[in-house]
């Protein structure tokens, strides 16, 4: 079922190699930017056109009322109720712990910088609705958010034709649960839009205003206007199709990989599953376990799709060092180590988006009840980018603090690099402050 790709005996850099999804998110913003400049010049017409147009809405609002939040907390499944309130427990613990305190460096006496983390105001938080209603990831995105001291939480998630109008009644049942009140209607690029921009309503209790960051993962078309809004609001990342790499040798139970592969693979038919391994037995053990399992999954076709595309395959390596190697090189949104000694493995990976340590971390751990975060770079990102947390709510300042000794002291280096770099103003600018220009 998986396509195999045999590494043993190259030596070459794995990554033009490794199985990947391809998506050209240049095109998908030429396509949409039409929706989000329309959004920015007309508010909510535009997001009613583009609604109606893409999700079979016509919506005659934008805010979600209070009451059909209340009503979904009311009317949430217990057991659903009960996961979402350990889920959120769990994701307050791990998050509480990242909270940053402010730091003051005495630089020489009479000279200080402090540096302040500083929340940002306002974040709009983003929740799918499409293939997958993620009601989980509304937990994921508010908890860091309030965790970092965020005051002002929006959440956009796409209108359901079965609920009304409304978004999934188990994500408003989240944001109740989680005290979120400002929750609208609206999804894809119109969302994003109407997050960065700002909206008018169908009246004044109806619009929405602009925010400073916007998170949460989405379609290519969620991508593709995050990338139109950076700089004019702060992003947590341009999120592709999700992913998994197991790192594996002949200890691991093939029906625990199969069972992973298809994990992610249900989420959509461009979503990655590989497997890199040194034991051809156990490769072959998986894709019988897949043949297996598959047959048996509620989304078969849509898994089917995703574990027979060029994105996913079997990697066979010479050992677990150069199985090491190609899973630092794929950088895995979700990587999984299920190995002798897997914890010591898992310690020396320098580039993945989350690492699940042994038999007992399955991703899907991960995805709900872990205590992590599972909003996480993808497409290689992770060799540069981290996964959503209090950090990506915090923003360090700088105080300086110098009195009149400590900046004559160091007065004569400014000036000599502000000559070096023939800007001699900056130097002045100091010179002044003991040469009668208004020295105390």
């Amino acid at each position: 079922m998986l396509n195999r790709i045999d590494l043993r005996g190259s030596r070459r850099d794995p990554r033009g190699l490794l199985p990947r999804a391809q998506l050209d998110v240049s095109q998908a913003v030429e396509k949409i930017k039409p929706v989000v400049e329309a959004v920015r010049e007309h508010g909510f017409a535009a997001i009613r056109e583009a609604t109606e147009r893409f999700d079979g809405v016509r919506p005659e609002r934008l805010r979600v009322p209070q009451q059909a939040i209340d009503q979904a907390a009311a009317t949430l499944d217990p057991d659903v109720r009960a996961a979402l309130l350990v889920s959120i427990e769990r994701a307050r613990k791990v998050h509480a712990d990242q909270r940053r305190t402010d730091v003051t460096t005495q630089v020489v006496p009479g000279g200080s910088v402090t540096e302040r983390w500083v929340p940002v105001t306002r974040v709009g938080l983003y929740v799918p609705g499409g293939l997958a209603v993620l009601a989980s990831t509304v937990v994921m995105n508010v908890v860091p958010a309030q965790e970092a001291g965020v005051t002002s939480l929006v959440v956009a998630s796409p209108p359901q034709q079965s609920n009304n109008g409304l978004p999934d009644p188990t994500i408003l049942g989240a944001c109740a649960l989680l005290g979120v009140t400002e929750v609208y209607a609206v999804g894809g690029a119109q969302a994003i839009a109407m997050l960065g921009y700002g909206s008018t309503g169908a009246d004044e209790t109806d619009g929405c205003a602009p925010v400073d960051i916007i998170t949460g993962p989405g379609n290519i078309w969620v991508t593709a206007a995050k990338r139109l809004l950076q700089g004019t609001v702060g992003i947590d990342a341009e999120a592709g199709p999700t992913e998994i790499a197991i790192l594996a040798d002949e200890t691991a139970s093939p029906a625990h990989v199969a069972a992973d592969l298809i994990s992610q693979a249900e989420h959509d038919p461009l979503a990655a599953s590989v497997l890199v391994t040194d034991s051809p037995a156990l490769a072959g053990a998986v894709d019988a376990e897949l043949v297996t399992q598959v047959s048996a999954t509620k989304h078969e076709a849509r898994v089917r799709e995703s574990l027979g595309g060029r994105q996913s395959g079997i990697v066979l390596v010479d050992d677990l060092e150069q199985g090491l190697t190609v899973v630092d090189a794929y950088a895995a949104e979700h990587l999984e180590i299920q190995t002798r000694g897997a914890r010591e493995l898992a310690m020396r990976v320098r580039n993945a988006g989350a690492i699940f340590v042994g038999a007992y971390s399955p991703v899907s751990l991960g995805d709900y009840a872990a205590g992590s975060n599972h909003v996480l770079p993808t497409a290689g990102c992770a060799r540069h980018s981290s996964g959503l947390s209090v950090q990506s709510f915090l923003r360090g300042i700088h105080v300086i603090e110098y009195d009149e000794a400590a900046l004559r002291d160091v007065a004569p280096h400014v000036v000599a690099l502000a000559n070096a770099e023939d800007l001699p103003a900056h130097g002045q600018a100091v010179a002044a402050r003991f040469t009668g220009g208004g020295a105390a």
